[in-house]
């Protein structure tokens, strides 16, 4: 159970809620590294119907609280939707 536990990060699933900016979704998930946090997250844009565009993202700042990296990754994901709006969802 140990294994299973530490793979599913505890059997307890936190529920991101979104930031709404502009009609995006962001959903900062910090993620631990090393006793630090990476800046990550997704950057969703829903449309018509079920249809979801999602943007995943990480960046190599690493900071000492998932607090700090969840503002910041929010700070990064309204200035990419600034300056490429919808362009983020093309590959």
């Amino acid at each position: 159970m140990g294994f299973l536990s530490r793979l599913f990060g505890g059997g307890v699933a936190q529920e991101v809620i979104p930031e709404l900016y502009q009609g995006y979704q962001i959903f900062p998930e910090a993620k631990a590294e090393g006793g630090h946090f990476r800046v990550s997250g997704r950057i969703c844009l829903p449309r018509e119907g079920d249809e979801l565009l999602t943007h995943r993202f990480e960046r190599s700042d690493l900071l000492g609280s998932a607090e700090e990296a969840n503002a910041l990754m929010l700070q990064k994901a309204q200035r990419m939707i600034d300056e490429q709006g919808q362009g983020i969802f093309r590959r």
